[in-house]
């Protein structure tokens, strides 16, 4: 079945030339000729996207690492003479349609991070969480300003924050397939990726928001009341989705009890993450900020008259929804890779010197374990990976630009896909290796 799936792909490409030609020749117009492309590189992206999750699957590795090599194969065929896919990068369609992918991804991540478990957290996962933020954005800047003294303080610093960042989803399947859910180690792990998420986030809008500003006036000075004004918006932002978000979202429910219809929790549910991520970005902070904070205040509980009238939970409602369109994102961020830098030294030690750092910065988080007795090598593993967050991250890097120049050019995206990788690939076997000696 793989193999016809596959050989149906193979065939989609080749004759995706001659399609795209018929468009153009149909009188379908300027409009409808980028409708026709778009619907055309999405069956592309779709089918390419599940292929590969399919593939990695089977190889007990992550979806989301098979999704993003599929991009970076799709995005290389120019190094093979085959350049029919080109279209796909400078897809503007394709690219909305990744930004509202990467966004429904953070609503789920904040639909999994209850707000009740974020406030209480024990000091060890917060301690954990912090110091697992501090140390990777040090060293990343560090590691970054050493071996390309050439770029502006601003990029150095976006890769620290991108190095700040923890997907703790791989973990938690490899502490579920353990049976390990239930000890201290997972749950200080568990605690301190929720605290992880916000600081995060808070980070990249601050970052996000500094550069925006660097951009704006041309001076890259360090402005600190600008610096402290953003500071002050996101966290205001935060906590007014929080506490606003709830009361409207609560609000909406209670109207929407009244509807027949089907679909009302899904349509509230969409409705409030598209909102507040639009809210996010009319205030200059990166939207899925919001979509984060509206997924944070939304409780399985708040749609319990809806199931009991039948209703699926939000989470299976949305699940044919994000594993379509977040795979998008995911395949996006692998056609910003350029395999041709790898021919580089330089951009080899940097991706090396990245992800190394990587690594050893989320080691010194487990120094913020106050018990006695647990195994803080285990917690400093657990918050090694970077998955999707990553990759978050370095998207948005890229699409930053100051004087018309990404934030993140070709050779740091390409050094920070393989840190993702890396990253992710190696912390199973590790947590199953330390966690087998006890």
């Amino acid at each position: 079945m793989l193999r016809i799936f596959g050989l149906f792909l193979i065939g989609l490409l080749v004759a995706l030339p001659a399609l795209a030609a018929e468009a153009a020749g149909g009188g379908h117009g300027e409009h409808g000729l980028i409708v026709v492309e778009f619907l055309l590189c999405l069956v592309v992206v779709i089918l390419g996207a599940k292929l590969g999750g399919e593939v990695f699957e089977r190889l007990n590795q992550p979806a989301v690492l098979g999704e993003l090599l599929v991009g970076i194969v799709l995005g290389n065929l120019t190094l093979l003479g085959i350049g029919i896919l080109e279209p796909l990068k400078s897809s503007d369609a394709l690219a909305i349609a990744a930004e509202i992918g990467v966004i429904i991804l953070l609503f789920e991540v904040g639909l999994e991070s209850h707000l009740r478990e974020l406030l209480a957290v024990g000091m060890s996962a917060l301690l954990v969480a912090m110091l697992g933020v501090v140390a990777p954005m040090i060293l990343g800047y560090g590691a970054s300003s050493l071996l390309m003294p050439e770029l502006p303080w601003y990029v150095h610093t976006f890769v620290g924050a991108t190095l700040s960042a923890t997907s703790v989803g791989i973990t938690a399947r490899v502490l579920k397939d353990l049976r390990r859910m239930d000890t201290k180690e997972a749950r200080i792990i568990l605690g301190a990726a929720v605290v992880d998420d916000v600081l995060g986030l808070i980070i990249l809008a601050v970052v996000s928001g500094v550069i925006a500003s660097i951009a704006a006036t041309g001076s890259a000075s360090v402005n600190f009341g600008d610096a402290g004004i953003i500071i002050a918006k996101a966290v205001l932002f935060l906590a007014a989705a929080v506490v606003l978000g709830q009361f409207i979202h609560l609000k909406m429910l209670g109207l929407g009890k009244r509807f027949k219809v089907a679909g009302v929790p899904l349509a509230i549910a969409l409705s409030n993450c598209f909102l507040w991520a639009g809210l996010a970005g009319l205030i200059g902070l990166a939207p899925i900020v919001g979509a984060f904070a509206a997924g944070l205040v939304l409780e399985e509980s708040d749609y319990h008259d809806f199931t009991l009238r039948g209703e699926e939970s939000i989470e299976k409602l949305l699940r044919p929804i994000s594993s379509i369109v977040v795979p998008v994102f995911f395949v996006v961020m692998g056609l910003k890779v350029d395999l041709s830098v790898f021919a580089s030294l330089n951009v080899l030690a940097l991706a090396g010197a990245i992800t190394l750092v990587a690594i050893i910065g989320k080691q010194v988080c487990s120094l913020g374990v106050l018990e006695k007795g647990l195994n803080r090598v285990v917690v400093g593993i657990g918050m090694i990976p970077r998955g999707e967050v990553g990759l978050i991250f370095t998207g948005i890097g890229a699409g930053l630009a100051v004087n018309g120049e990404p934030v993140l050019g070709a050779q740091l995206v390409s050094a920070m896909v393989v840190m993702v990788m890396v990253t992710t690939l190696v912390t199973p076997p590790l947590l199953k290796a330390f966690f087998a000696k006890e």
